[in-house]
């Protein structure tokens, strides 16, 4: 690929994405942001998306773009889809992404490929929701409450604590061991229906922190879930959380299902989603036109081995072994 476009790519995942995608095409990956500069191996692009000739130029040459930001995605992949261009989505939110699934055949028409339901979850989840197989599947998320994360993601999960769901216990790779998770509406649990068959699919979340853990449970109280929803504690809750950060950087994610489990676990998730969006990239030229998620595309055991290869923390691991 001659020219690959990041919008977004100054957050934490979008960096991490722009160091690998640098390595692996020299000179071909672009920047883009409303307040352009280069970071590393990239060049820089200015980009206001709400300005449809910003986005025009940004596209102008593309072979691929990588959406890093939560920001009228359809029209974006629009954009792409009927220049021909690539497209790969780190969105977690279900309804994004099924903006841009109604675009397939757009895509096919132009004979562009899409990647959807890439990161940690949705991304690992659904591959390793795939290796478990079964038509009741129960997934757990163990992400670190010390880990810094930008302000879009930490509004992303405020708004999610508003549906969280029951709780169960998910066995998580040491050294976090057994852990009480709480349904949350993680996009996963709507697309694996369709894309591997399950009849059933949940996911729940917890932190690494377990006192971060009552904390959020307690979001589930009526009380609770309508103080959160008010603007002046929600702007205060953004601010302390993007400053105070009470536990570690670790992630772990197991899918169960019959009797059988696999898992994969690490440090610094963004660190991990941005080396599934980079490798989500590598993918494309192999796809037929048309989009899919990722667990659609790839044969899982293959691409979360890779991914734990590539991690540079040294710390993600995955092994097929976990599968029992």
């Amino acid at each position: 690929m001659k020219r690959i476009v990041l919008i977004g790519g100054y957050g934490a995942v979008g960096r991490e994405t722009a160091a690998l995608l640098s390595l692996w095409y020299p000179g071909a990956v672009v920047v883009a942001g409303r307040n352009p500069r280069a970071l590393p191996g990239t060049s820089a692009v200015r980009l206001d998306l709400d300005d449809a000739a910003d986005l025009e130029r940004a596209l102008d040459g593309a072979d691929a773009v990588v959406m890093c930001v939560d920001h009228d995605n359809a029209r974006v992949a629009r954009a792409c889809f009927v220049r021909g261009v690539h497209y790969v989505d780190v969105s977690a939110d279900h309804e994004r992404l099924t903006g841009v699934e109604r675009l397939h055949g757009l895509a096919v028409e132009h004979g562009a490929s899409a990647l959807l339901s890439v990161g940690l979850a949705p991304g690992i989840t659904n591959l390793l929701a795939r290796q478990v197989g079964g038509s009741d599947v129960r997934i757990g998320v163990l992400l670190g409450s010390g880990e810094a994360h930008g302000p879009a993601a930490l509004a992303w999960t405020l708004d999610g604590l508003a549906g969280l769901g029951p709780s169960w216990r998910m066995r998580f790779p040491a050294p976090y061991g057994t852990r009480k998770v709480y349904g949350f509406p993680f996009s996963d649990q709507y697309t694996l229906p369709r894309t591997s068959g399950a009849a059933r699919v949940a996911t729940g979340m917890c932190l690494d922190s377990r006192p971060m853990t009552a904390v959020l449970a307690a979001a589930r109280l009526p009380g609770v879930a309508r103080l959160l929803a008010a603007k002046p504690v929600r702007r205060v809750l953004l601010a302390s959380l993007s400053r105070v950060h009470l536990g570690g950087d670790g992630f772990a994610v197991t899918a169960a299902s019959e009797g059988r489990s696999a898992s994969f676990g690490g440090r610094l998730q963004s660190r991990t989603t941005g080396v599934v969006a980079a490798l989500a990239v590598r993918e494309l030229a192999s796809l037929p036109p048309g989009v899919r998620h990722l667990d659609e595309a790839v044969e899982p055991a293959a691409f979360l081995a890779e991914v734990a290869r590539w991690d540079e923390t040294g710390a993600a691991h995955y092994d097929q072994a976990d599968v029992t």
